[in-house]
């Protein structure tokens, strides 16, 4: 079978500390699995079955590749380079936190060569479509746009507003995700609590077709599959949800 002509990008793909850090956090280990898209990369890395995966096993509350250089502490503490958490807990030592000079080494070392390699995809690729991969929890973080709201649905898709991608991919990319993983469609929100991170923001139809999937972690981070003192899930639910995926991109190109 020929691979689909996408590209999934994957940025908050682990929970690795990078060592440029080391003697600065306070961070515990909860604290960064719960700030962190626990195994992204099992639920949506579908390998050469597409033409492109771009990911990383940084986390997200050291360099946040869906930040934007500019968005940074104190005016947002949850922005690139972070001073707490999604759920107001503290990441640095007091005292210890990053400089400007550190700050300019993360973004060169972990920022930079990821958004290089989106672009450099983008150039070389016969692409249709990009999907931003990511999970969401099931009620929303302090940090968060929709965090006066009780329950989240079991999956946001978004575009921008229709700025990234047309409307009609969009619900095509809805219709498929409800058909492969069996679930109601009004399960699946568009654009609502999300409209599209940075990384959907910036490449969006400039010129491939952007869409950002937010997956409900309610589908994996509960009893009977999740294992809340190890931090671990069971692999086989996580393999069926993996090809749940792989189904609904393989669908929505039947469609397109």
């Amino acid at each position: 079978m020929n691979k689909l002509p996408i590209l999934l990008s994957i940025p908050h793909g682990g929970t690795r500390k990078p060592v440029e850090l080391e003697g600065h956090l306070s961070i515990t280990n909860k604290d960064l699995f719960d700030d962190s898209d626990p195994f992204v990369m099992e639920l949506y890395d579908v390998g050469d079955k597409v033409e492109r995966v771009i990911k990383t096993d940084i986390a997200r509350a050291f360099v946040d590749l869906n930040r934007s250089l500019q968005d940074m502490p104190p005016t947002n503490p949850d922005g690139l380079i972070k001073s707490k958490t999604c759920y107001d807990k503290p990441i640095y030592t007091n005292g210890k936190e990053p400089d400007d000079s550190l700050k300019t080494m993360l973004i060169e070392l972990y920022y930079n060569p990821y958004h290089q390699a989106i672009q450099k995809s983008i150039e070389e690729l016969d692409l249709q479509l990009c999907l931003d991969c990511h999970s969401m929890a099931s009620s929303a973080p302090h940090f968060s746009p929709d965090k006066t709201k009780s329950k989240r649905p079991l999956f946001c898709i978004s575009n921008n507003d229709g700025q990234a991608s047309s409307q009609d991919v969009l619900e095509l990319l809805a219709d498929s995700i409800s058909e492969a993983y069996s679930i109601d469609r009004k399960e699946i929100f568009l654009n609502d609590p999300f409209h599209g991170g940075h990384i959907t923001r910036t490449y969006g139809n400039k010129p491939i077709p952007w869409i950002q999937i937010e997956m409900n972690r309610d589908l994996y981070l509960k009893s009977p599959w999740f294992n809340e003192n190890a931090l671990s899930v069971d692999t086989a639910h996580l393999q069926k949800l993996n090809k749940q995926f792989e189904n609904s991109i393989e669908l929505l190109f039947s469609k397109i």
